[in-house]
């Protein structure tokens, strides 16, 4: 989707240039911070610059981890597509991130074609064809409102912030309800990519966030369920 801004999160200068260098190749526009704090003010945007589409943010910063990066933007309700960046092929790293609320997780070494591959979903997810509505504009389930048209969710009246690949998870689950989704099927539909054992935890992670948004007992959940051995399901059927 050329003409987006990328934040490039990258302590490494040669990394950065490298990674910047390639993005505006491919028509993007590319902001590059250095540390955490920079990063988190150009995240923000402000009255004389405009705030990134998507952020490329590597784990490893001198002045904070990318971790309480991804944590202080969510917790302002900041909801740009967050690629987190790790160093090294392990769970904990990749799961935490989620946890915290990246969308997703490349990690290092990556070509520079695995990357464009990750940004170029991402953005389809959050603004492109994949976030297009069609058929009705508003659904409801419970106290919760799903706004198909303004891709807004609210429950009991109050607004729900929800990261860009949780709408698109839930805007898929409540326009095909009643139907059961393994995560492989899940990956490959709201996230773009083939499933490994890694990346289904993906789903697992993302459907518990949303029951802790809009379930009132998420331990229990009455719409989001599981189908054991299967995946998931959404439901409006009565209890």
């Amino acid at each position: 989707m050329p003409g987006e801004t990328i934040l490039v999160v990258e302590d490494e200068p040669s990394v950065a240039r490298g990674l910047e260098y390639g993005l505006k190749a491919e028509g993007f526009i590319v902001l590059v911070a250095g540390s955490g704090a920079q990063a988190i003010d150009l995240a923000r945007g402000g009255p004389r610059k405009a705030a990134p589409h998507l952020m490329l943010l590597d784990i490893r910063l001198p002045d904070m981890s990318g971790f309480d990066v991804c944590r202080v933007l969510r917790e302002e309700g900041r909801a740009l597509p967050i690629l987190m960046v790790t160093a090294r092929d392990e769970e904990v790293d990749k799961v935490l991130g989620l946890e915290l609320g990246a969308d997703d997780y490349i990690v290092k070494p990556f070509s520079f074609r695995e990357l464009l591959s990750r940004v170029h979903a991402a953005l389809r997810r959050a603004y492109g064809d994949l976030a297009s509505t069609s058929g009705a504009e508003r659904l409801s389930f419970g106290d919760v409102a799903v706004d198909l048209q303004r891709m807004r969710v609210e429950r009991g009246g109050h607004p729900v912030m929800l990261t860009p690949t949780e709408y698109r998870l839930l805007r898929h689950f409540v326009t095909h309800a009643e139907q059961v989704f393994s995560r492989d099927s899940l990956l490959e539909i709201v996230w773009g990519y083939d499933s490994s054992v890694d990346s289904q935890r993906t789903v697992d992670v993302h459907v518990r966030h949303l029951r802790e948004k809009l379930e009132q007992d998420p331990a229990a959940p009455r719409w989001l369920l599981t189908v054991r051995g299967t995946g998931y399901v959404f439901t409006q059927k009565p209890e």
